[in-house]
């Protein structure tokens, strides 16, 4: 969540955090998204069972990792202002975390 312009220097700093976030699950998103490239390719190309595999495994990890990441940044921001309007409940973050598991 971004905070509106101007409500005080802990909200400009809460807002660089989530640029930053952000651009570290976009950065994760890219990732398993050229690894997806990567496995089309693999199975157009008529690679085998394994070569297949490896390139599977490697993008749920990829997206796995994305999802943590927003699942921890949820997390970070209840323990910073758990009373925010919007803000995550334990409850929620429990569920968003066991649908990936």
């Amino acid at each position: 969540m971004v905070p509106p312009p101007g409500s005080g220097s802990a909200a400009g700093t809460a807002s660089a955090a989530d640029s930053e976030a952000q651009k570290k699950i976009a950065n994760r998103l890219r990732r398993a998204q050229g690894q997806l490239g990567a496995l089309i390719t693999t199975v157009e190309s008529g690679a085998g069972c394994r070569d297949v595999v490896h390139q599977l495994a490697a993008v749920s990890k990829a997206l796995d990792r994305a999802g943590f990441l927003v699942i921890s940044e949820a997390m970070r921001e209840c323990l910073i202002n758990p009373d925010a309007e919007g803000s995550p409940q334990s409850e929620e973050i429990e569920k968003l975390f066991l649908s990936l598991a």
